[in-house]
C-alpha cells in the first residue's frame, strides 16, 4: 500500500482537533454568500454589498492555513415589482495549507428570490453553483523513502504515482431564511441551507472520494438595547461527514456619533465560543454602512499545545451602497427602523 506523505497526514489530524471541516471563516456573520447562498442580494437600506475576508490559522504550526475571500451581491428589480426582488452575486475563495501548498480555489456565483409575505416578514431561497480546483506541488514534499539516514533526499524517487496534481468539479449549494422585523427594535433571521448537494468527487488518485453533505443552520438576532446600544447574538452550526462546527455568541453595536439615525458610526465588540476548541475576541467599526472588524481565536483544545493557543486572525471588510443617492428601500420592503 502506498504511503501517504506526512502532510496530509497532519492536515487530517488538525481538521479532527478543531471538529471543523472545508473552508470556514470565524466571522460567518461577515461571510453571507458562503453561509448560505439565500443571503445573496438579502440587503436592508442598500442595492449592493462588496466584502473581502482573510484568516490566518495555525501561524506558529508547520501546516498553517490561510484563507481569502472576496464577494460582491446586488438586489435587482427592487424598483420595479412591489413585493418580492431577486439577489445576484459572485464570490472567490483561496485557501492554502502546509508546505506543499494543498490548495482550493472555489469561484461561485448565486442567484437569490426574496419575497415579503407581509408587513413584518421576508421569505428568501437561493441557489449556488461553483467552480472548484483543488490543487498540491508534490515537488516541495518529501517521504520516508526519500530519507538516507541523514536527510531527506529529493533525488531519489518518492514512488508515488499521482494520476494527477489539481483535481476539479463543480459543486452545487442551496438554501432558504425566514426574517421577521417588528420596525422598531427587534430583526430576526432563520438560516438553513446545505453544500455539497450534488456529493462531487475530489480526489488526487482517482479514487470515488466523494464529499459529502453539508448542512448549515443560522440563527441570527438584532435587538435594539437603547439608542445607542444594539445586540446581535447569533448562532451556526455545520457538519460535513463526522466533523462538525457549532459557534455562539454576539456582537455589541456601540453608537459613537450621536443620535438615533440608522447612519452612524459605531464601535463594535463581540465575543464568540467555537465548540470544544476556541474562545473568539472580535473588535470593529461601523462607519455609516461600511465595516471593518478584526478578530482573534484563542484554541482551548488539545491543538493549545502545538499552537500555544494562537488559533487564528481573521480580518474582514464590508461596504455597502445604493445604485442612487437617498434610496429609501426600508420603507417599500419593511426592513427594521433601529
Amino acid at each position: 500500500m502506498k504511503k501517504l506523505f506526512t502532510f496530509f497526514i497532519l492536515a487530517s489530524i488538525s481538521s479532527s482537533i478543531a471538529k471543523a471541516q472545508g473552508m470556514h471563516f470565524s466571522q460567518y456573520y461577515n461571510a453571507p454568500m458562503l453561509l448560505n447562498p439565500a443571503n445573496t442580494g438579502f440587503l436592508q437600506d442598500n442595492d449592493w454589498r462588496a466584502g473581502v475576508n482573510l484568516r490566518n490559522q495555525w501561524a506558529t504550526t508547520p501546516i498553517p492555513y490561510n484563507t481569502f475571500s472576496a464577494f460582491a451581491d446586488f438586489g435587482l428589480m427592487r424598483d420595479k415589482w412591489e413585493t418580492s426582488w431577486i439577489g445576484t452575486g459572485l464570490a472567490m475563495w483561496r485557501d492554502v495549507a502546509g508546505n506543499g501548498n494543498l490548495a482550493l480555489t472555489k469561484i461561485q456565483a448565486n442567484l437569490a428570490y426574496h419575497l415579503l409575505v407581509s408587513d413584518r416578514s421576508t421569505l428568501s431561497a437561493g441557489l449556488g453553483m461553483s467552480y472548484n480546483q483543488r490543487s498540491v506541488d508534490i515537488s516541495k514534499l518529501t517521504f520516508d523513502v526519500q530519507w538516507d539516514e541523514f536527510s531527506f533526499n529529493k533525488g531519489v524517487s518518492n514512488q508515488e504515482t499521482f494520476t494527477r496534481q489539481k483535481s476539479t468539479y463543480m459543486d452545487m449549494s442551496a438554501g432558504m431564511n425566514y426574517s421577521y422585523a417588528n420596525n422598531n427594535n427587534l430583526f430576526i433571521t432563520m438560516s438553513v441551507g446545505g453544500m455539497h448537494i450534488n456529493q462531487p468527487i475530489e480526489t488526487f488518485y482517482g479514487m470515488s472520494n466523494r464529499k459529502g453533505f453539508r448542512p448549515i443552520a443560522n440563527l441570527d438576532i438584532v435587538f435594539k438595547a437603547s439608542d445607542n446600544v444594539m445586540l446581535n447574538p447569533s448562532v451556526y452550526y455545520t457538519r460535513e461527514k463526522k466533523a462538525s462546527e457549532l459557534v455562539m455568541g454576539s456582537l455589541f453595536n456601540i453608537n459613537t456619533g450621536g443620535g438615533t439615525s440608522i447612519i452612524s458610526n459605531e464601535l463594535i465588540l463581540g465575543a464568540f465560543y467555537r465548540n470544544k476548541d476556541a474562545v473568539i475576541a472580535a473588535a470593529g467599526y461601523k462607519f455609516k454602512q461600511n465595516k471593518f472588524i478584526f478578530s482573534y481565536d484563542h484554541t482551548i483544545s488539545q491543538m493549545s499545545q502545538g499552537n500555544n493557543g494562537l488559533g487564528a486572525f481573521e480580518l474582514s471588510l464590508i461596504l455597502q451602497g445604493n445604485y442612487k443617492k437617498g434610496n429609501e428601500l426600508s420603507r417599500t420592503y419593511g426592513c427594521p427602523r433601529f
